[in-house]
């Protein structure tokens, strides 16, 4: 089991960029594929991101490819979702996430931060 803690949203001009983290809070990352969702008002949940336990591997949703890098850390128990180019429609909770294998749902996720790209 992991308990996951994001940070780093906050709210940035289009254009502009942020970096968030997710760190276990309790438990060891380098066990779970880890990924990167969002959820905007009205929206369903996308997976905007995902890498693979050793980081080797990664997906991008086509909204985000070119703009946003996934990486991981496991020794400081933690992954990073660099965003650039950001647009007012990336404007959405995100949220990390593990799971035990690449193609399965993710068991278990952090609690959201907020990233609110203006015009």
């Amino acid at each position: 089991q992991v308990q996951l803690v994001e940070s780093g949203g906050g709210l940035v001009q289009a254009g502009g960029s942020l970096r968030l983290s997710c760190a276990a809070s309790a438990g060891t990352i380098s066990k779970y594929v880890m990924g990167w969702f969002r959820q905007a008002p009205g929206k369903e949940r996308e997976c905007v991101s995902r890498v693979s336990w050793n980081g080797d591997f990664t997906r991008y949703a086509d909204s985000v490819k070119g703009r946003f890098t996934i990486s991981r850390d496991n020794a400081k128990n933690t992954i990073y979702l660099q965003m650039n180019s950001l647009t007012p429609e990336d404007t959405a909770v995100y949220y990390c996430a593990a799971g035990v294998s690449w193609n399965s749902a993710f068991d278990y996720w952090g609690q959201g931060t907020q990233v609110t790209v203006s015009s």
